[in-house]
């Protein structure tokens, strides 16, 4: 009978609470085994552990290594990874990437083509001990990639591509010598709210571990937290609101919104503009004419003249706010179940970093229909100037009627 991944998983799900670290790696040793071909690849999605793990189990089982003994390595026990000593290894190798990337070397918005082995290198002279294979894997954390045209989900790489980062670029380091604001926006992952586990460990007493539940069904009572950020470049600074009814474009420029109440228009009070930098896709596409609609009321209300550069379809992790806000804020909760919205609140509102980044969070318990059908007299309604350079990504909205 064939198994699938999925049924895998559940299997796994049950079995591996029950077992010490030393059982759960000869477990999904002998699991790799029978399946063969594929098989440790296809364990180790299961199991969320590494291949390495994997392999290693297969070995154990393979030349009878496998006995009992009463040598049971502690929970959490092992070398701890590099970020968990020192956080700050991951703002390092964001500051080495992003200078000779593609592009401007001044630019304040990067992509990569740097080796890792070169990465290393510099990091070694810093004092960081780590490998070309630790960058590796650092950088896909913090969503960088030398493969990126392979990784677009939304089709063929695009022609204008790079020359839209550019043009990104060019203007976001205008606005910044101006001193006016630029703002990266997105949505983070949902997460689920209740007692489920979370990856990563905190030290708990010994013996103590948190309790959570072994499925992840979802609550329908909690449901799920949907936390969408604004990231201030030029302040390292970042607001997030954590929604708890659905990711709309109403939703996402309320934030923003929040954002300039609370904490942009008291550090640019000079301010008569803004650059937002946003995906293609998602509640802020390129596409959605609320959104469009909603920046209108938005401009209106704070007399900002908006304007908005999307990143080409498929680059969306090359967008500011995933590595220099969103991945601290998973580390800060990394092991900690989100059992309320209020957790998750004061969570993202202690991240902070060595290099003094600074997070507002509030609970946005709003109500944002989804579904809401903007007519085309609405859309033209709103006092919108299509850029030059690929006009439907980037766009200038006026706080008053255009003339």
């Amino acid at each position: 009978m064939e198994v699938t991944e999925e049924e895998l998983a559940e299997f796994f799900s049950v079995v591996m609470p029950l077992l010490d670290e030393r059982q759960r790696r000869v477990t999904a040793g002998a699991a790799a085994a029978m399946f063969g071909r594929g098989g440790v690849s296809a364990v180790a999605r299961a199991t969320s552990m590494s291949r390495n793990t994997v392999k290693n189990g297969a070995r154990a089982v393979a030349s009878g290594g496998a006995v009992p003994t009463a040598r049971v390595r502690c929970e959490g026990g092992g070398r701890k990874r590099l970020i968990d000593k020192d956080p700050n290894l991951l703002l390092e190798l964001d500051d080495l990437v992003s200078p000779e990337a593609r592009g401007d070397p001044m630019s304040p918005l990067r992509w990569t083509a740097k080796s890792t082995y070169h990465l290393a290198e510099v990091l070694r002279a810093k004092g960081y001990e780590v490998s070309p294979r630790t960058v590796g894997e650092l950088l896909a954390e913090m969503g960088y990639s030398l493969q990126g045209t392979s990784k677009q989900k939304e089709g063929a790489q695009h022609v204008d591509r790079d020359a839209q980062f550019h043009y990104i670029n060019d203007t976001a380091g205008r606005f910044l010598k101006e001193g006016q604001p630029v703002i990266s926006v997105d949505a983070k992952k949902k997460e689920l709210v209740g007692e489920y586990s979370n990856a990563g460990s905190e030290y708990q007493p010994q013996g103590k571990p948190a309790r959570t539940q072994v499925h992840d069904f979802i609550d329908p009572e909690m449901g799920k937290a949907i936390p969408y950020g604004v990231y201030d470049l030029g302040a390292d600074e970042g607001w997030v609101s954590v929604g708890d009814d659905a990711d709309t474009a109403s939703f996402a420029v309320a934030t923003i919104g929040r954002w300039w109440a609370q904490m942009g228009r008291h550090r640019y009070p000079e301010a008569t503009k803004l650059l937002i930098c946003a995906d293609a896709g998602g509640s802020n596409g390129y596409r959605l004419r609320a959104f469009k609609v909603e920046l209108a009321k938005l401009a209106k209300e704070t007399g900002l003249e908006v304007t908005v550069c999307h990143f080409p379809p498929g680059t969306s992790k090359w967008n500011k706010i995933e590595h220099r806000m969103f991945s601290f804020i998973t580390m800060n909760w990394r092991g900690r179940p989100l059992t309320s919205y209020r957790v998750i609140v004061q969570l993202i509102a202690n991240t902070t970093t060595k290099k003094g980044l600074k997070i507002n969070a509030e609970l946005d318990e709003g109500y944002y229909p989804v579904g809401v059908k903007i007519s085309n007299k609405e859309l033209a309604e709103v006092p919108l100037t299509r850029h030059e350079f690929h006009g439907d990504w980037n766009y200038t909205v006026h706080s008053e009627p255009l003339k």
